[in-house]
């Protein structure tokens, strides 16, 4: 069970290494290589049949039929929505507009949980939760110096985005008991597909195909495999383990990769460009992140 936990949580890391890296990434070839839409439509198209191929050389596994219900709302929440929410308000506002509302899915998936899953929220777990946001959002606003443009609109997709994927994080949580997770995320990725098909398929056909580049292909490519089929699976493996609240805690890491890769850059790469990057302010809030984590995913000791 202990080795489980360690693999749950070291899926939750490599996940979140991920996502930190994505809002960059995708960002750089909207819109003017492809819109969101657009961009939702192929990675859904892609990703779906990956995850069907894995599932039919894992494991022959059926759902019951009163499971397909909350599967589909699974699809609707952490596919389709969200995806296309953030999608949309990430091309809007700046990523680093987006680090921040992302900060607040911890919180949200805490209440949801309370009503839906009735988890209980713990002093200990709330107090995790605002160290660690606390640590995020200092660490977003005094490391990133570069400029974007922010975006109300963009802003609240975002935060839509948020409440879309907590609701996602709570619905999934059940199956997980019931079936693998290849199984889940199959299905999650199948509804999901045709949920935004009618949303997508016009700006998809409507793509300039002949304007992509190198550069383009490879961050779809990098979106499709990594975001979606290696981050997807990592995170609904370690809700078989962990509680959502948990899952969720783990994008407080989102900014403490990116400070982590901003050392590298600076002092083992020599990109001195960096080095003013780097500052007490950050060191602290780097600590913060890491202990509000501990917090909020550290069991508490039961009285004998």
């Amino acid at each position: 069970m202990k080795n489980n936990l360690f693999k749950a949580h070291l899926a939750l890391l490599g996940a979140n290494l991920i996502y930190g890296v994505n809002f960059i990434i995708a960002k750089g070839i909207m819109p003017d290589k492809i819109g969101p839409s657009s961009f939702v439509f192929i990675r859904l198209l892609l990703a779906t049949p990956l995850f069907w191929i894995l599932k039919s050389f894992v494991i022959k596994e059926r759902v019951a039929k009163s499971d397909m219900l909350r599967l589909m709302f699974c699809g609707l929440f952490g596919a389709a929505a969200n995806q296309l929410l953030f999608f949309h308000g990430i091309n809007l506002t700046s990523p680093i507009d987006a680090s921040i509302i992302m900060t607040a899915v911890p919180v949200i998936v805490l209440v949801f949980s309370s009503f839906l899953l009735k988890e209980r929220i713990t002093k200990h777990k709330l107090l995790g939760i605002t160290i660690g946001g606390v640590g995020a959002i200092a660490l977003i606003l005094y490391g990133n110096k570069a400029s974007g443009t922010s975006s109300v609109l963009g802003n609240l997709f975002v935060f839509l985005n948020a409440t879309s994927y907590s609701l996602y994080l709570v619905f999934v949580k059940p199956l997980m008991k019931k079936y693998k997770a290849i199984t889940v995320v199959s299905w999650v990725f199948l509804f999901g597909f045709l949920f935004t098909f009618p949303v997508g398929i016009g700006d998809f056909l409507n793509t300039d195909f002949s304007g992509f580049t190198l550069n383009t292909y490879l961050v779809i490519g990098f979106v499709v495999l990594f975001t979606t089929f290696f981050a997807y699976l990592f995170n609904i493996y370690s809700l078989q383990y962990v509680t959502p609240s948990v899952t969720s805690s783990y994008i407080y890491l989102q900014p403490l990769i990116s400070f982590v890769m901003v050392a590298v850059y600076a002092n083992i790469l020599s990109q001195t460009q960096y080095t003013q990057d780097i500052n007490l302010v950050k060191i602290i809030s780097c600590l913060l992140v890491v202990i509000g984590v501990y917090m909020v995913s550290k069991k508490p000791k039961t009285m004998s």
